[in-house]
């Protein structure tokens, strides 16, 4: 049977989720798209909007990878400015999926848990699908799920850094108080081996988009993080060794033949 993760009900094979943004060109974005494998695609109303003639060529690429959208509301500083994108989104993409946004620090465009709560009730009630891009705060993302959220996407480490998981314990505890819950690690991953580990920790996907767009070989990239993605889930469900305070040998000696040498 086919490991699929779901959201909102719909069914994917690939648990990677990549960004459009920050390609050098549409083209490179498309091969890099491709390489990674991934059926979900994270597009910006506010960078791409396919009624721009800016945009028309990004647009046309877009839609011949054939990927589920889901628009984001980058850039938004309040609850009211990212219900209004979001609508605009809805009305352009036709998709009532959302990846919703709502940035509280301009220094490490951190997200306002308290715009965020506010903004997904109001979207949520309007009949929109909400993936929130929210902090490693579990009490947090338990008012998320108290609105209706149905996927939580909580942040690796802050976007754009690169730096991985800053705080395995506070992913681990969401992890393991929401089982059931499709958990996205978004933001701060940098290399394979970051997606690798999240997925290692039983989290359902991880979505990405700098270290993909801004590598040398943006196509190569996505390749290794698909790679890394797949490695990661499977060691997560071959269910890993606990770790020891002491060492423990390998090789049993119970049983073994004793040598010894006979000086006669």
């Amino acid at each position: 049977m086919t490991d699929q993760v779901q959201f909102y009900g719909q069914s994917f094979d690939s648990r990677f989720l990549i960004g459009s943004a920050l390609y050098p060109s549409p083209a490179v974005m498309a091969d890099a798209v491709q390489a990674s494998g991934s059926q979900i695609i994270t597009v910006s109303l506010r960078r791409q909007a396919p009624e721009q003639q800016a945009g028309k060529t990004f647009w046309d690429f877009i839609q011949e990878l054939g990927c589920t959208l889901l628009p984001n509301t980058a850039g938004c500083h309040s609850a009211k400015e990212a219900v209004t994108l979001a609508q605009m989104s809805r009305d352009l993409f036709e998709t009532d999926w959302v990846k919703l946004e709502v940035i509280g620090d301009e220094y490490n465009l951190q997200p306002d848990p308290f715009g965020l709560v506010d903004a997904a009730r109001t979207l949520i009630d309007d009949g929109f699908k909400v993936f929130p891009y929210c902090t490693d705060d579990l009490v947090l993302c338990q008012k998320l799920l108290d609105v209706g959220c149905e996927v939580l996407m909580p942040w690796g480490s802050p976007i754009g850094t690169g730096k991985g998981l800053m705080n395995p314990y506070a992913l681990t505890m969401i992890r393991e108080r929401l089982p059931g819950i499709p958990l996205v690690v978004d933001a701060g991953i940098g290399l394979p081996s970051h997606a690798c580990q999240a997925m290692e920790l039983g989290y359902d996907a991880v979505l990405l988009n700098t270290a993909v767009a801004e590598a040398q070989n943006p196509a190569v990239m996505a390749s290794a993080f698909k790679q890394a993605i797949e490695a990661g889930r499977s060691g997560y469900l071959a269910g890993h060794v606990p770790e020891r305070q002491t060492a423990k040998p390998s090789t049993p000696t119970l049983g073994m033949p004793f040598w010894h040498q006979d000086h006669g």
